[in-house]
């Protein structure tokens, strides 16, 4: 999925593909940005968990990506858009919001800590990379993941909040197919001019 989004950037700079959001649901990995994670254990600790470790170039600490989870790639020209680094991250979380929001949850940002937030606690972590103002990475909205999962890092280096899911919000929650085209739609709204 690394390569693949690198190749599309590409031709996004080059003027040969066009914008995507890619939306999918991961198989049980742990993924890394440019900065160290403190508290990550080791690749061959969380292959024994059925876990993969993979390092990316994407902004931010360690999340977890796995069953229940819509992970959203935004393959995105920023500056095209007008909105820079923040602008872009800004635009992904309003779109989170407005989806939350369809779903009965009043969902909010925290100062400092880019994601979507209920109650305290983190719903949706968000970490970009951009390139010639392009950009790859995205979001990874919890559904209805097993909380648990989360317990084998410190996600995103945040010791004083937890992952939360629209599950554990609302007793409920859509699968990641279910909720794929309504997120798409909202995140689409933002990204418009």
């Amino acid at each position: 999925m690394y390569a693949a989004q690198q190749e599309h950037r590409r031709g996004i700079i080059d003027g040969t593909r066009a914008e995507e959001l890619w939306l999918l649901e991961h198989e049980p990995v742990v993924t890394l940005g440019r900065r160290p994670a403190p508290g990550t254990p080791a690749p061959e600790v969380l292959s024994r968990q059925g876990i993969e470790l993979h390092r990316t170039n994407r902004g931010g600490l360690a999340t977890w990506h796995g069953p229940g989870q819509l992970v959203l790639y935004a393959l995105v020209d920023a500056w095209g858009r007008g909105l820079g680094a923040r602008g872009l991250v800004s635009a992904l979380e309003q779109g989170v919001m407005d989806y939350l929001s369809e779903l009965g949850l009043s969902a909010g940002r925290r100062c400092g800590f880019p994601g979507v937030w209920v109650d305290g606690d983190k719903v949706c972590a968000v970490g970009l990379h951009l390139r010639q103002g392009v950009s790859m990475h995205g979001l990874a909205l919890n559904l209805d993941p097993a909380l648990s999962s989360f317990d084998h890092i410190v996600p995103c280096g945040i010791t004083d909040a937890r992952p939360t899911s629209v599950a554990a919000l609302l007793g409920h929650a859509p699968s990641p197919e279910e909720a794929a085209p309504s997120l798409a739609e909202a995140i689409q709204a933002t990204l418009s001019p």
